[in-house]
C-alpha cells in the first residue's frame, strides 16, 4: 500500500488523485465526507462508545512545482508548492500532466566568476519538455498546472525505503489501517488537504470535529548523516517514532508527549524524540483552532524529506504501528 500511495501525485491543492485512492480503502469500513478544501473526515465506530473526541491526522499533499510562464524558446518557469531546497530540484525529471520534462540549469561552464559562488535559485531554473517553441509548449502545459518529482519507490539495504512523499503517505497508510482495523473506542481520522504550504486543511477538519485529543501522524527531518554529530543530528532512522515535545509552531502536551514514551518503555518499542525546535506540523493549527485541542505528535524518522529521495527504515514503520496500538486506547483515559 505504501508504494502505490507515495507513487501517487498530490502536491497542494491536487490532492484528488489520493483523496479518491484513501476514500476506496476506507469507504466500505467507517463514515466518512470531503469537506469544501477537499480534506477527508472520517469516522469509525468502535467497540465502546467514548466519553472524549480524539482525532487522528495525517496530510495527504507532498511537495511539487507549479508552472508560472512559459518561456518564448519552450522552456517552463516555475514555482516551489511546499518548502523545497532548489538544490535538489536541478537535473531531476520531473512529470507534468502525461508528459515528462528535466529540471534544467545553466551549466557551470557557462557561469562567470560571480555566478560560480551563487547558491541554486529557483529562477534560475527551467523545465525542459522538449518542446521547440511557446507555442507547441502551451499544446501540452498551461499556466497553473503542477509538476512532480518523477522518482521511483524502491526497497535497499538493511531496511530502507526510498520514494518521494513518504511524507506524509506514511502516516496515511498507518490510518487506513487504523480504519480497517477493530478499535476499542470511537475514533475520528482526518487525511488533510494543503498541510505543505500552511496547515491550511487541518485548520478546517479541526474546527469541524473539534476534538479533545489530537494525534498527528508525521514524517520529520532525520539529520543522521555523514559528519553530523550529537544533537545535529536532530533524530536517527532505526531508533523508533519520534515524540516531539516541541517544534517550530506547537509546543505539545506535556502530559501526552510523557505518555507515549512510557508506553514505548513499557511495551520494549523504542521511541526517541527530536533534539532540535525545527519544522513544524498540522498540530500547529490543530492546537488553536475552535476551543483548542491537546495535541501529540508521532513522526517517522526521514532522511532528505522534501525530495525526490526521501529514505526511511522499515523498522520505524513497523515500531510505529506498535506504538500506536498501545497508544491509541490510553489516549482516552
Amino acid at each position: 500500500m505504501l508504494k502505490e500511495l507515495c507513487l501517487l501525485n498530490g502536491t497542494s491543492g491536487d490532492e484528488c488523485a489520493v483523496k479518491d485512492y484513501i476514500v476506496s480503502k476506507i469507504k466500505d469500513k467507517c463514515e466518512y465526507k470531503i469537506d469544501a478544501l477537499g480534506s477527508i473526515i472520517a469516522f469509525k465506530k468502535g467497540v465502546k462508545r467514548a466519553n472524549k473526541k480524539v482525532m487522528i491526522c495525517a496530510h495527504m499533499d507532498e511537495v511539487g512545482f507549479i508552472i508560472t510562464d512559459i518561456t518564448d524558446d519552450g522552456y517552463l518557469k516555475f514555482s516551489p508548492v511546499g518548502g523545497i531546497d532548489a538544490r535538489v530540484v536541478a537535473d531531476r525529471k520531473v512529470k507534468i500532466n502525461d508528459i515528462y520534462g528535466v529540471v534544467g540549469l545553466k551549466p557551470i561552464h557557462l557561469l562567470s566568476g560571480d555566478e560560480k559562488d551563487k547558491a541554486v535559485s529557483f529562477k534560475n531554473l527551467f523545465i525542459d519538455i522538449g518542446a521547440k517553441d511557446k507555442t507547441q509548449a502551451e499544446k501540452y502545459v498551461s499556466l497553473g498546472d503542477y509538476a512532480y518529482f518523477s522518482s521511483d519507490y524502491y526497497e535497499f539495504g538493511d531496511g530502507y525505503i526510498k520514494s518521494k512523499a513518504l511524507d506524509d503517505r506514511i502516516g496515511c497508510m498507518l490510518m487506513i489501517e487504523l480504519i480497517n482495523s477493530e478499535l476499542e473506542y470511537d475514533t475520528y481520522f482526518c487525511f488533510n488537504v494543503q498541510e505543505e504550504v500552511g496547515l491550511r486543511g487541518s485548520k478546517c477538519t479541526s474546527f469541524d470535529v473539534q476534538p479533545d485529543v489530537s494525534l498527528i501522524l508525521e514524517s520529520t527531518t532525520a539529520g543522521d548523516l555523514c559528519g553530523v554529530t550529537g544533537g545535529n543530528r536532530v533524530c536517527v532512522l532505526g531508533k523508533g517514532p519520534v515524540v516531539s515535545f516541541m517544534d517550530g509552531r506547537t509546543v505539545y502536551d506535556k502530559e501526552l508527549y510523557k505518555l507515549a514514551r512510557k508506553v514505548g518503555e513499557e511495551n520494549n518499542i523504542p521511541t526517541q524524540t527530536k533534539t532540535a525546535i525545527a519544522g513544524g506540523n498540522d498540530a500547529g493549527a490543530i492546537q488553536t483552532s475552535a476551543k483548542g485541542s491537546r495535541v501529540i505528535a508521532v513522526s517517522l524518522p526521514s532522511r532528505y524529506i522534501h525530495g525526490a529521495s526521501s529514505v526511511v527504515k522499515k523498522d520505524d514503520i513497523e515500531n510505529t504501528r506498535k506504538l500506536l496500538n498501545k497508544l491509541l486506547p490510553k489516549l482516552y483515559d
